[in-house]
């Protein structure tokens, strides 16, 4: 059933890393240059959040190597030695991965901490270090025990599937920092900006939904197979795996919701140069907008759990865990 402990570091890590590169990378879609270089709210929060993020995915990546490296010698993780640990990282394609993930996530910070008065380039650093970490967690999941030509083909495709489910996460934080309670009273203009950005989203969040779907199909093939799906469903994996499918399809559901009822009646609030003579109350479409992406974002985070979870399961009953 899997080491409790390796998945929910595991888990801790998808969120983490996520959140990192989706919300770095939603400066540069969903706010125009003027909007990143002023003083307001909303940067001053992406960058906080960043700082933290960086920092705890140092560590939480760390401990996980070491928990790996313990578990493998059979000690607990205090009775670790360097030498074992060391061997892991030099000798293994899960240890190369942490190198290159804890190279870019101390280039993440670096430029979270230092490079905010050039919030642009920042952002762009930010979204891209963050990335390379996302990617590396491929190793340490079913595409990385695949070889040959289909092992570089599942690969990539898993990459373009986190990466792509990045974004979505990261702009759901995003938009719920924006849509605060507290900060839309310190920063007036972010109501019009929340509007236009939610639209913007719109054209973004397809393209990420058809990744997500097109590199699923791929790895779903790589892994079990069409002919093997019955056969899947017979193990605690097929079990996981259509939880999530579930779980996704709420997502959408959900997003549908945003995008062509939510959003557009956020819009014409904004839109109106008196609120007061419209029917419409703003604290009841902000409140709804704000309850939609925190069910959205709860099925997001159950979704990594799985992803977690099956990560270091095998599709089959009967078949050798990971």
């Amino acid at each position: 059933m899997g080491d409790p402990v390796l998945i929910g570091i595991r888990f801790a890590l998808y969120a983490d890393l996520m959140l990192i590169a989706g919300l770095a990378a939603f400066p540069l879609f969903a706010l125009t240059r003027s909007e990143r270089h002023e003083p307001q709210p909303m940067m001053a929060a992406i960058w906080r959040a960043e700082r933290w993020l960086c920092a705890i995915g140092l560590l939480v990546s760390t401990l996980g190597m070491g928990v790996l490296a313990a578990s493998m010698q059979g000690v607990g993780i205090l009775s670790l030695e360097f030498q074992p640990f060391w061997d892991l990282v030099r000798e293994t394609d899960v240890g190369t991965a942490w190198i290159y993930r804890s190279a870019a996530l101390l280039l993440a910070l670096a430029a979270a901490v230092w490079m905010t008065r050039r919030p642009t380039i920042a952002a762009a650093i930010l979204a891209l270090a963050g990335s390379v970490a996302v990617a590396t967690l491929v190793w340490s999941g079913h595409a990385g025990a695949t070889e040959g030509t289909a092992g570089t083909v599942h690969r990539v495709s898993d990459i373009l599937h986190l990466i792509a489910a990045a974004v979505w996460i990261g702009a759901i934080g995003a938009f719920l920092l924006l849509i605060a309670p507290q900060r839309l009273r310190e920063w007036p203009g972010g109501l019009q900006i929340a509007a236009r950005s939610l639209d913007q989203f719109s054209r973004v969040g397809t393209i990420c939904v058809l990744v997500i779907a097109a590199t699923g199909l791929i790895n779903s093939q790589m892994i079990v197979g069409a002919e093997n799906l019955g056969r899947s469903l017979g193990s605690t994996y097929g079990q996981l795996l259509l939880a999530k499918l579930l779980l996704f399809g709420m997502m959408l559901a959900l997003a549908a919701a945003n995008r062509w009822r939510l959003t557009p009646a956020l819009a014409a609030l904004v839109a109106s140069s008196d609120v007061d003579s419209t029917d419409a109350d703003p604290d009841a479409a902000l409140a709804a907008m704000r309850r939609s992406l925190i069910i959205e974002a709860s099925a997001a985070l159950a979704i990594l759990a799985l992803v977690a979870w099956f990560g270091t399961l095998e599709p089959f009953v009967n078949a050798d865990p990971v």
